[in-house]
């Protein structure tokens, strides 16, 4: 920061600054969000199925990749999932095509008025299971591999237990098990909600979410990271990939409110899927019936889902072939940060590969 004698404090360095980083943003404003291309394949109300274009196989473990599985992406509801494609270099689906791999991936929409009676059965069974049927049926398979992330893990975990033939290999990616370890602050927000009063208001709005979500660590998530940026000197590209990562953090997709009052209750404040007392549909639902292999990937600096939330799941499941990695990132940072660039589509790859 230049200083002089008209201005000893270099404001006028640090507000020249400044304005170069506002039109850096105005500039970057209309950035696309997903890269790779897909085509919708199957749907059921609001929820899409897409299948990504096959990219050229790069190195052995394309080739090796090639005639595998396909690989069912299961994101979160309260999420979009195009953060799993953001760009070129920041993109998971893109570097599971690179490795040869066929991917799926989920994509639940906008629950509109006609769906507040949509619950977590209709999303397991019928959206869930018929993007399971349809993948099956069209590489005339029994089972794909599931690759479940954060809620869509949780969906995942059931859906494995309640349908074991149809899962041959689960991942799972920032997933909770126990949602009441002492460091889960999400867990503390929303356990004195009303779920029955969520049910009884209707759908709720991406926003509320987005503010929930911020609320947990307000100086983080709503302050610092704008003074960085606007501190930073960044160049166009850097102000380009932060205004990419802004707009999915705030383009949240609204709640059916049966299926969110059920999540709330049956898990963040029952913790029911530790404790074995969940069921979907009048089917009880075990962990320990899943007996498939099962990598499970979390973060160790995660707000949304700590890392023993996570870890937690080794202790529950059935299977003997279970494996685990903490990655040195955030909940967001294990979509996007440089470590999970580099370690955990490899691993993904890898670990599948040892078990086609």
């Amino acid at each position: 920061m230049r200083r002089s004698a008209a201005d000893p404090l270099g404001f006028g360095d640090l507000n020249a600054r400044f304005a170069d980083t506002l039109h850096k943003l105005r500039q970057a404003a209309s950035v696309e969000v997903g890269c790779s291309a897909k085509r919708a394949v199957w749907s059921r109300g609001k929820t899409t199925l897409y299948r990504y274009a096959p990219l050229a196989a790069s190195g052995t473990s394309g080739r090796a990749a090639r005639h595998a599985r396909p690989i069912l992406i299961c994101f979160a509801l309260v999420n979009r999932p195009y953060i799993l494609d953001l760009q070129p270099d920041r993109s998971l689906v893109r570097r599971l095509l690179e490795a040869g791999h066929t991917v799926y991936l989920i994509d639940w929409g906008d629950a509109d008025d006609s769906d507040r009676c949509t619950d977590l059965e209709d999303y397991l069974e019928r959206h869930l299971g018929g993007c399971v049927a349809h993948v099956l049926a069209s590489h005339d398979l029994e089972a794909l591999d599931l690759l479940g992330v954060c809620q869509g893990g949780v969906l995942s975990l059931c859906y494995t237990a309640l349908h074991p033939r149809q899962v041959a290999n689960l991942v799972t990616l920032t997933t909770p098990v126990d949602f009441h370890t002492a460091d889960n602050l999400l867990s503390k927000w929303v356990r004195e909600l009303d779920s029955d009063l969520i049910r009884a208001t209707g759908n709720i709005p991406g926003e509320v979410l987005n503010a929930l979500f911020l609320s947990l660590m307000p100086l983080r998530l709503a302050q610092q990271k704008y003074v960085r940026l606007l501190a930073s000197n960044a160049d166009q590209r850097a102000v380009e990939d932060f205004v990419r990562m802004e707009k999915w953090i705030f383009d949240s997709p609204p709640q059916a409110a049966a299926a969110l009052a059920q999540f709330v209750r049956w898990f963040y404040q029952e913790n029911r899927l530790l404790r074995g007392t969940l069921a979907i549909g009048g089917r009880p639902v075990n962990l320990r019936d899943i007996r498939q292999p099962v990598l499970n990937l979390y973060a160790t600096q995660d707000h949304i889902v700590p890392a023993a939330a996570a870890a937690a799941m080794e202790h529950c499941i059935g299977s003997e072939d279970y494996e685990s990695c903490a990655i040195d990132t955030g909940h967001i940072g294990m979509y996007v940060s440089r470590a999970a660039r580099e370690q955990i589509p490899a691993r993904i790859t890898s670990w599948l590969q040892a078990r086609r």
